[in-house]
């Protein structure tokens, strides 16, 4: 026996669930893509990318995901054997570093680990010794989705500003974009990217760059310049030219629904709604956690993004086993842990379309299977989130969860 019927909960930090508005924007027949509409089109999306982002700099479009957007930021603003320097803190920003060891750059990595945010002033300690500035650039995630931190990206940028070192400062922002502070230009950052799937509700295959006058400036001299990633290719007379090809339309009207749905909430009652909720998780969680089984794999409060909560598994017990009995009997699906937390954690992601109804119905089903496989855990998770929850969000609250 079962209770699933219904539709399936992703509680998995990307794809993440699409709101109806943003699948129906889609049905639509194709648009002539030489038409006006069609450059209408990109120009609002370009525009308000750029208020995502916080920034006056230039905005592009990639028919990629994240992992495309990477390599366009890459490849834009370096040369074969230029040194990167990556800042460790889980798997993405390492990641970002493989795809530029493959592409010709040298690595270095700043070894942090998984259970902790990067500090700055480890950052700048490397970057005053380098006073031949052989680092070009330096690459982090604001938030990494299989740790679970969220990294201070200001103070960071700060770090950097307070050497005086010319590397260009490069941020991932695929986990946090619309769901959390990003100020691209008053945190002093070059280029950011960022991909469609997570906090901006759209389908995956969209990725997204942002560049400064630093960052177009190196772009003149970067080696590693092919045709499709190139920017300046990208600024072309001809407006096909802004997407590489042929315009991804049906993305773009997803996109720009999702866009204006967020704005419509308004970006600051979006981040507060990120922040309620993840502290929701993180109030159950915290409970759970006093069966001696799970716990938080991010030791620091501070440091845990508000985007995914990474779960720890121990006492012998298998996350699998949890993961497989919330989505085959109650039809909610968990994240799995990645990297090095692969059969050792579980993720649950509270970013993009949510509410407190999912959110609570997630943690709910968690603590019924907890219950059921007999995993020891602290009991009242679930009311520990509602009680917060309730205490936080008042009767005439503006922005309504």
């Amino acid at each position: 026996m079962t209770v699933r019927a219904g539709r399936e909960f992703l509680a998995i930090p990307g794809p993440t669930t699409m709101p109806d508005e943003v699948l129906q924007a889609m049905h639509r027949p194709a648009l002539d893509i030489y038409s006006k509409q069609m450059v209408d089109l990109t120009d609002s999306l370009m525009a308000d990318l750029g208020k995502l982002f916080a920034t006056k700099g230039k905005t592009y479009i990639y028919i990629a995901n994240g992992h495309g957007a990477w390599e366009a930021v890459l490849s834009n603003v370096l040369s074969r054997g230029d040194k990167l320097l990556v800042l460790e803190s889980g798997r993405f920003a390492i990641g970002w570093g493989q795809a530029a060891r493959a592409m010709g750059a040298k690595v270095e990595v700043l070894r942090g680990d998984w259970r902790r945010a990067v500090r700055p002033a480890e950052v700048e300690a490397r970057l005053r010794a380098d006073r031949e500035h052989t680092i070009k650039a330096i690459v982090v995630a604001q938030v990494d989705t299989a740790s679970g931190v969220a990294n201070d990206i200001e103070a960071i940028g700060k770090a950097i500003k307070a050497t005086g070192h010319p590397a260009l400062y490069m941020v991932d922002t695929v986990a946090s974009l619309g769901c959390m502070p990003f100020e691209m230009d008053k945190w002093g950052i070059d280029v950011a990217m960022s991909g469609s799937q997570k906090g901006l509700m759209t389908p995956p295959g969209l990725g997204f760059v942002a560049a400064n006058a630093r960052a177009l400036e190196a772009h003149k001299t970067a080696g590693l310049r092919t045709p499709y990633w190139d920017w300046s290719e990208r600024e072309g007379v001809e407006h096909y030219r802004k997407y590489g090809g042929t315009a991804p339309v049906h993305l773009l009207f997803a996109l720009r629904q999702a866009i204006d749905m967020l704005f419509a909430e308004g970006l600051e009652h979006a981040f507060r709604r990120h922040r309620l909720l993840g502290e929701a998780v993180r109030r159950a969680v915290n409970v759970w956690s006093e069966g001696q089984v799970l716990g938080f794999n991010i030791a620091e409060p501070s440091e845990r993004s508000n985007t995914v909560t990474t779960v720890l598994v121990g006492g012998g017990h298998d996350p699998a086993v949890l993961q497989r009995y919330c989505k085959e009997q109650c039809g909610v699906v968990l994240g799995v842990g990645i990297g090095d937390l692969q059969g050792k954690a579980f993720r649950i992601a509270h970013m993009g379309h949510v509410n407190a109804p999912m959110v609570l119905g997630t943690l709910g089903v968690i603590e019924m299977a907890l219950i059921a496989l007999k995993m020891p855990h602290g009991r009242g998770g679930l009311d520990a989130a509602i009680q917060w929850l309730g205490e936080n969000v008042g009767p005439s609250d503006e922005s309504p969860l």
